[in-house]
């Protein structure tokens, strides 16, 4: 039986689940299913991503495994097999290298000071208290929201999360997305802590946070419509594509999660995110807070973008010019840029005066 096969047949007996539904979940039948478990077929990567969605597994663990039986599966009778595995990994290297993600000019030198930053935060943690942490976070809801259009201010948002009053002259919406805002946080953080991974299921339980009680009909669902950008040229796929563009937004995911820099990983997945803009409202917070889940779980800070008119039209700037043109390097410097102040910003509160 080959690892992949005995681990999935392990998982699901695990997590109590049937053969008959995963096979659902799959669209395939249980004859088929069974045949994945047992060894004796290979599925398809769409299908492993699948697999692991519905055991709630680790995506890239499973495609490890997945792949290696791949491999078993071909070369089990033949007598070069280990002469061939390592010419393969030799070519294999040879191509991950030349396809390697080339680095915006100047990012390095702005990744080293963010790196550095980060270190000397680590070696003061001790100092850390859940105070500050949560002050942090309540600017953070109240920056996120204000960059939408949201009129509540710092104070007014921390009344309305922490103490739970309502703001006179302010709209209902309003105070749902601080309240859901601040609960979306709270969700990110429990799945860093319980290190879950980040797979298209926990996507779109953010964004049913995110939208819960303001449009429940949209919240956590994908958009079967058309959207437009206010204030953009830029016009993001018809609904028909967002499925299969939410596929390969994890499978790039999964394939750049080990190569590239935290902070460019982090970035990216925001700025596709919002370029595939796969719900009908709810991207840009959404995508925020899918950046800040990567960036917390390799030990960096919320990258809090500021909602003041300057701040936004740069950071809305630096999307068109990803969306409309392809050039990535002015988004993905920005967020840098708001990383490394956010750091700075930590430490001011954290280093002894």
């Amino acid at each position: 039986m080959n690892p992949f096969a005995t681990h999935i047949a392990k998982q699901r007996t695990k997590a109590c689940k049937l053969s008959r539904e995963i096979a659902i979940g799959l669209g395939i039948d249980a004859a088929l299913y069974s045949r994945f478990e047992s060894g004796k077929r290979i599925p398809n990567k769409k299908q492993v991503l699948l697999i692991a969605e519905l055991l709630d597994l680790d995506s890239k663990d499973l495609l490890v495994r997945w792949a290696g039986s791949r491999i078993l599966y071909e070369l089990r009778d033949e007598p070069h097999a280990m002469e061939a595995l390592l010419l393969a990994e030799s070519e294999i290297q040879k191509l991950q290298t030349s396809d390697a993600y080339s680095m915006p000019h100047g990012m390095k030198a702005l990744l080293k000071k963010a790196d550095a930053l980060k270190k000397k935060l680590h070696h003061l943690r001790h100092l850390n208290s859940r105070k500050i942490v949560e002050a942090l976070e309540l600017e953070y809801t109240f920056q996120s929201n204000k960059i939408e259009g949201n009129t509540l201010t710092l104070r007014e948002t921390d009344l309305v999360v922490n103490k739970g009053l309502t703001i006179s002259g302010k709209s209902m919406r309003e105070h749902l997305e601080a309240i859901n805002h601040s609960d979306a946080i709270a969700f990110v953080l429990d799945l860093i802590s319980k290190n879950n991974p980040l797979n298209a299921s926990k996507l779109l339980q953010v964004h049913q946070l995110v939208l819960r009680g303001i449009d429940n009909a949209n919240a956590g669902k994908y958009r079967n419509v058309q959207v437009n950008i206010g204030g953009s040229e830029f016009v993001p796929v018809q609904p028909f594509l967002v499925p299969k563009k939410m596929e390969e937004y994890f499978e790039w995911y999964l394939s750049n999660q080990a190569q590239l820099h935290p902070i460019i990983l982090a970035a990216e997945m925001h700025e596709r995110l919002v370029t595939i803009h796969p719900f009908v409202d709810g991207n840009g917070r959404t995508a925020r807070l899918i950046m800040n889940l990567l960036l917390l779980r390799e030990g960096y800070v919320i990258a809090n973008i500021k909602g003041d008119s300057k701040s936004r039209l740069q950071y809305y700037d630096a999307l068109e010019a990803a969306q409309r043109d392809g050039n990535k390097t002015k988004f993905l410097q920005f967020i840098v840029e708001t990383e490394i102040e956010s750091i700075q910003k930590y430490l001011s509160i954290l280093e002894p005066r």
